[in-house]
């Protein structure tokens, strides 16, 4: 039976996503608009979020640092496109107590000022270099629209803010770093996802270029699921960060920044949860097993207990459910809270030598013989099951709502139906790309690099194409 409280996806997907947020206890309102408090069960997706990023991210050479939450505002204008770039998001700090301040503090909508700021000072050498620095923060941008996870005004994330001597080691990390994004949705979250590079348009303020990771939800609506910017020289010229390379003389570092964010839990809610509530890949799943025991016999508790300490000491997160709510209750708040498998161990079974594992992805019960059954190869082999079966379901519907146009209109006809990514030729006229946000606010997602034009005429004017990009419309 479908969960009570929770919209259908097919009837209002925005409701459903806020009912699943709600029903899984991820996050809540609080009483500061546009910003919400996560709860256990959202922040312990983060936590696992974390883990696996700054692990990759140190075994590839970073350290972690935390730099303050102000920016002096005329730290803040040094970089022009920078400060154009952030305005309308900024939020400043004009008093202290009840002395209003000399100059007024920009709350961190990002850091890149405060990084080059002190490099300029800490960069003295080429042995310096690189420095390879991430933060795990949080930032302050005013949206006017939010939702939780996807737009709030205050979000968690982390900023990886690195310096090199030379422009290759910066185009190289640039692209590591993208990388880096594209496993972490692919094989971790089992998220399928696009990547490309921005329009000058879409870049990040200040940027020479961005490359970015683009991802589709269950509705075909885009979201941008990490970011890999390469600055060059020009945040370096602009805060003056020199070092001496071999040959004694000053030369301006070269300079790259990239970032990811809680807007990574939302992608997951979007791509895999269904109405009985959330669904988690495996692999990102703070709690991948429960146990829940059906009756009070001495074989029931103690094949429960048993099971329990063999799956967590081979690195399976098991717990058991014995609180004093009904088996059906058990079963249903496991099932809205996206635990991937559910071992159900009832004295009935046991009588019949079987026992029951039941998928939350697909909801299917398996009966599996208690006599044949080792637990923990088992267990981890149906994880892996459902890790691979939620990417390929995942990407089935991300073809199914890719699509390809050659004019106007077969923008406009596709739109009317449903979004999606809508693969198109373009000019690289700016004037193509805003002509195109008439139709539905539709974007340049990414350009598709190395890849050949469809026809090699623009989409929207007919003139030579000179690129193959990914349009959608987005979070």
């Amino acid at each position: 039976m479908k969960n009570k409280v929770i919209t259908s996806r097919e009837d209002d997907f925005a409701q459903w996503y806020t009912d699943v947020v709600k029903a899984a206890r991820l996050a809540d309102y609080t009483a500061v608009k546009g910003c919400i408090a996560i709860e256990p069960n959202g922040y312990a997706i983060w936590e696992k979020m974390q883990s696996i990023l700054d692990k990759k991210f140190k075994e590839l050479g970073h350290v972690n640092v935390q730099m303050p939450m102000l920016i002096p505002e005329n730290l803040l204008k040094k970089e022009g496109e920078l400060v154009e770039g952030f305005a309308p998001e900024v939020a400043w700090v004009t008093s202290g107590g009840s002395k209003l301040l000399d100059e007024k503090l920009c709350i961190r909508p990002t850091s890149e000022t405060l990084f080059c700021d002190y490099y300029s000072t800490h960069v003295k050498s080429y042995r310096d270099l690189p420095m390879l620095y991430n933060q795990w923060c949080n930032v302050l941008r005013w949206e006017k629209e939010t939702r939780p996870f996807l737009r709030s005004r205050e979000f968690l994330w982390q900023e990886g803010h690195t310096v090199h001597s030379s422009e290759k080691e910066a185009l190289e990390e640039t692209k590591k770093m993208m990388d880096v994004y594209v496993w972490f949705h692919n094989e971790i979250l089992a998220i399928p996802s696009i990547t490309g590079i921005k329009t000058e348009k879409e870049k990040f303020a200040g940027a020479e270029f961005t490359l970015t990771n683009e991802a589709m939800m269950y509705n075909g609506v885009c979201l941008q699921s990490g970011t890999s910017h390469y600055f060059g020289q020009k945040f370096s010229k602009a805060y003056d960060v020199k070092f001496s390379n071999k040959e004694n003389k000053e030369e301006y570092v070269y300079q790259t920044s990239w970032g990811t964010t809680t807007r990574m839990i939302g992608g997951l809610i979007m791509v895999h949860s269904d109405d009985y509530g959330l669904v988690l890949p495996p692999r990102i799943a703070p709690k991948q097993v429960v146990i829940i025991p059906i009756g009070n016999s001495d074989k029931v508790n103690e094949l429960v207990r048993s099971y329990e300490s063999k799956l967590n000491n081979e690195g399976v997160v098991t717990y058991v459910d014995n609180s004093e709510k009904s088996p059906g209750f058990k079963f249903a708040e496991a099932e809205v809270n996206g635990i991937p498998v559910r071992i159900e161990v009832g004295e009935r079974d046991l009588d019949n030598d079987v026992i029951v594992f039941v998928r939350r992805d697909t909801r299917e019960k398996i009966c599996v013989n208690l006599s044949d059954l080792d637990v923990v190869n088992y267990t981890k082999d149906l994880l892996e099951i459902i890790q691979r079966d939620m990417y390929e379901r995942a990407k089935r519907r991300r073809d199914e709502l890719t699509f390809e146009a050659y004019n106007l209109d077969d923008f406009k006809n596709i739109m009317a139906k449903t979004p999606g990514f809508i693969k198109a030729d373009w000019c690289g006229n700016e004037e193509c790309e805003v002509k195109l946000k008439e139709i539905n606010g539709l974007k340049s997602r990414c350009v598709l690099e190395n890849e050949k034009c469809i026809n090699g005429n623009c989409a929207v004017c007919g003139k030579e194409a000179k690129h193959l990009v990914i349009w959608g419309i987005q979070y």
